[in-house]
């Protein structure tokens, strides 16, 4: 028994002898442990640090879409209701710089009925005829011009072609109904009939 003890302590002196380093060894495998475990808890903290921060710009990031989407949205119903209000009210200026003539049909109305002569009452037409044409051309509608004019299918509807020498080929000859453009935009083109050679 006291041989087996003397070898084994033999062993551990031989193993001593054979590795000096083992017991430094040791040392520096237990304080790189600690090392590793502080690291560890370095990037732990770290990591937690890094996921607090990415989790607040997340945050601030939803509140900044939320908000966005918000604006939009409500930008569209904004956009609606003018849409809406201009498809009803649109029309509110024009009106306004009607009401004069419609003022002045009603004026000439009453006085239409104490009227017997009718160059006075033909005067009375021939003013409301002015004030509505010089309104609406304030508007912008303007008249096409025909009789003399070129045909052109962009401003007169041919609805008659008369044969004959008296007029150029393809001039309009006389205007059935007349027509207006609205700035640059046929309203209404003039219904005409056009000359073509026989």
């Amino acid at each position: 028994m006291k041989e087996k003890e003397k070898l084994e302590v033999n062993n551990e002196d031989k193993t001593l002898e054979e590795n000096p380093f083992s017991q430094e060894a040791d040392i520096d495998e237990v304080s790189g442990e600690k090392q590793a475990e502080e690291v560890a808890g370095q990037d732990s903290e770290n990591l937690q640090t890094r996921c607090e921060t990415l989790e607040k710009q997340l945050g601030a990031q939803k509140t900044q879409y939320l908000r966005l989407a918000a604006d939009f949205d409500n930008y569209r119903k904004r956009q609606a209701q003018e849409r809406e209000a201009l498809l009803k009210y649109g029309a509110e200026d024009t009106m306004k710089k009607l009401l004069p003539i419609l003022d002045t049909i009603e004026r000439a109305d009453k006085s239409f009925q104490e009227i017997e002569d009718c160059k006075q009452l033909k005067e009375s037409f021939e003013a409301i005829k002015k004030q509505f044409a010089d309104t609406l051309e304030k508007i912008g509608l303007e008249k096409i011009k025909t009789v003399g004019e070129e045909f052109d299918p962009n401003l007169h509807e041919a609805v008659m072609q008369t044969p004959t020498d008296e007029h150029e080929d393809h001039h309009v000859i006389s205007e059935l109904q007349s027509g207006y453009k609205l700035h640059d935009r046929t309203v209404r083109p003039a219904m005409v009939n056009v000359a073509v050679k026989e």
